[in-house]
């Protein structure tokens, strides 16, 4: 019970402009780091360099959603623009992740889908690979409906679809006629029972079903750091004898080091998403959401921040 109530709290503190502002006048130091790759895309690709030298992939993702203007949904499409140009000109194997809320989703549909477009198109250019993020439920059936009108032109880009929500295994199956390329998650967002499983057992059933399910017709990202649910998904591979060619395990950045190295050596590929930007606080406060233990490592940070002011 503690520990729902504190993940609650956690969540719509992470929705705070102003607890927002609070935070970056610590900057990283009240222990982001471990979960963001830094503020700007240098500092971002210097660490893909080093997961790439480890013999993982990964996912940059410039952190932003709920844009209020049309400015700053543009400002956030010249981003992932940079991004694909700078895992260019790096040589990184990296892919760029994104939220349609912010590039404007909320504003306009067709200005998210403009800029979409543009991305797309670009990284198809530079031969690469966008991921959209799904984010709470309110925005879930809208980005579905814009990932299909972008797959009319573009097979470059893919979607997330979360194992909590009850809609789940209708949403995969429907798109399995795009032969759409999916990261599976359990899903970060809090959400009425009417649309989301709220016991983790139902959830983590439901995930593993679905990973099985997409496992049979289409490219499927696997993305949890649970090891009962990594265990039962290599066994499913190993008995359907599914080509390595055809998923991939996908993990955090700053968390799970030591599984992705052990998935690395066995031979499966492991891509890391690995965020970065100033606009890290809502990020950071779900990851210590799905933990409410960290609280107390990061209060020791914030007392050290205070101590070197």
């Amino acid at each position: 019970m503690f520990e729902s109530i504190m993940r609650h709290m956690l969540l719509g503190i992470g929705k705070s402009p102003a607890a927002g502002r609070l935070a970056k006048r610590y900057g990283l130091k009240l222990g982001a780091a471990r979960f963001v790759a830094g503020r700007t895309i240098e500092e971002a690709i210097t660490a893909v360099q080093g997961l790439n030298a480890a013999g993982k992939l990964a996912t940059l993702d410039h952190l932003g959603e709920y844009v209020a203007h049309a400015e700053d949904a543009a400002a956030s499409a010249e981003m992932c623009i940079r991004t694909l140009d700078e895992i260019a000109a790096s040589g990184v194997q990296s892919n760029l992740s994104l939220k349609l809320t912010s590039l404007g989703l909320d504003l306009e549909e067709g200005l998210c889908l403009g800029h979409m477009q543009r991305i797309v198109s670009h990284a198809g250019k530079t031969g690469n690979f966008v991921r959209i993020d799904m984010e709470d439920y309110a925005h879930c059936e809208p980005t579905l409906d814009l990932y299909r009108e972008l797959r009319k032109t573009h097979d470059n880009v893919g979607v997330v679809i979360q194992a909590y929500l009850r809609r789940a295994p209708d949403d995969i199956r429907e798109l399995g006629s795009l032969r759409a390329n999916m990261r599976l998650v359990k899903g970060a967002y809090k959400e009425p029972e009417t649309v989301a499983y709220p016991r983790k057992s139902d959830v983590d059933k439901q995930f593993l079903e679905l990973i099985q399910l997409q496992l049979t017709q289409g490219y499927t990202a696997i993305a949890t750091h649970d090891r009962s649910i990594i265990e039962a998904s290599l066994a499913f591979i190993e008995e359907q004898r599914i080509s390595k060619d055809c998923y991939e395990f996908q993990m955090l950045y700053g968390i799970g080091e030591d599984l992705q190295d052990a998935l690395v050596r066995d031979g499966h590929r492991v891509r890391v998403y690995v965020p970065f930007g100033e606009d890290w606080f809502g990020y950071f406060m779900r990851r210590l959401a799905e933990r409410p233990a960290n609280v107390g490592f990061i209060l020791k940070n914030m007392r050290r921040a205070r101590g070197s002011r």
